[in-house]
């Protein structure tokens, strides 16, 4: 199968990911993004089972083990900070924020430590990733007092941390195999899930959640059954990204680029929730909003052509 298609089909993945995510941390059931966070971490265990029945996890040196764990350690604080953002803002805005903060970020990180260079038609890419990222994000409505959406800088924080992340695990990518590295990393993206007890309010409620699955009520079950069905998505959707970035062997901040493709799947997705569940939602659809973020998806997809052709 094609990088290029598999790449698409894990971007629907993560974009249905994150429609249900909302859903769920918009929900009573789940009191906290650290909980929602701390189960994603832990069910990404699977991928080492994963790596061992189809023999790509093997041992690796001491100091490897260590940056792979640091490396999933940023991701799942990375992962944490988006759904405190996604929380609190809407989906198609998070989004795409997240997205362009990304390829900037790897960008300079690719350029510093992976010697990578786009040239001038990839700067005018990263320049229009970062114009699409703010237009879409920015509200034009005079009447409103805040011009940027709630859970805005929860977004950049979410960008860096998974740039810092996805360039330090491309390094591993040029020196071992697909499913070993993949699984490491995801250890990693455990035990920074651990780190999340050291706050009390975030140990309250994660051991509070715990305690729920002893008698488990109907709604409780209901949230159970979405949020491991978000998580299959999510994790298909990831196992199938970051295979294609290994077989593309591309930039990384290209692969990175081609976030925006989740971008339609979501302006798309939460349009049509939004008519279902509108208090969870509560996506805008009037005529000025729908064109500036169709407008802010455009030029994101002019800054991905940019970037992807861009001379390394």
């Amino acid at each position: 199968m094609n990088w290029l298609l598999i790449t698409v089909i894990a971007y629907l993945l993560l974009a249905l990911e994150i429609v249900l995510d909302k859903f769920l941390l918009s929900s009573k059931s789940v009191s906290h993004p650290a909980t929602y966070a701390f189960y994603s971490g832990t069910l990404g265990l699977f991928a080492v089972i994963v790596g061992l029945i189809f023999g790509g996890f093997h041992l690796i040196a001491f100091a490897k083990i260590i940056f792979s764990f640091i490396s999933g350690m940023i991701f799942i604080y990375g992962m944490l900070a988006l759904f405190f953002a996604v929380r609190k803002g809407e989906a198609s805005r998070v989004l795409p924020v997240v997205g362009a903060v990304i390829p900037i970020v790897a960008f300079f990180l690719a350029m510093l430590f992976l010697r990578e260079h786009l040239g001038m038609r990839g700067i005018m890419g990263i320049i229009a990733l970062i114009f699409g990222g703010l237009l879409i994000s920015f509200d034009l409505d005079k009447e409103s007092e805040r011009k940027f959406f709630q859970g805005f800088r929860a977004s950049l924080l979410a960008g860096f941390f998974l740039a810092l992340s996805a360039t330090m695990i491309k390094s591993l990518y040029i020196h071992d195999n697909f499913l070993n590295v993949f699984s490491w990393t995801r250890i990693g993206a455990f035990l920074g899930t651990l780190s999340f007890f050291m706050i009390p309010a975030w140990r309250k409620s994660i051991l509070g959640s715990l305690l729920k699955f002893k008698k488990p009520q109907k709604e409780g079950k209901q949230t159970g059954a979405f949020f491991i069905l978000a998580k299959i998505m999510g994790g298909c959707g990831s196992f199938l990204k970051e295979n294609a970035i290994s077989l593309a062997a591309s930039s990384v901040t290209i692969v990175s680029a081609l976030v925006s493709i989740e971008y339609v799947f979501i302006f798309i997705i939460s349009i049509l929730f939004s008519a279902w569940m509108p208090r969870i939602m509560h996506e805008k659809k009037d005529l000025k909003t729908i064109l500036q973020k169709i407008s802010a998806i455009i030029i994101i997809a002019i800054g991905i052509f940019l970037v992807s052709h861009a001379k390394r």
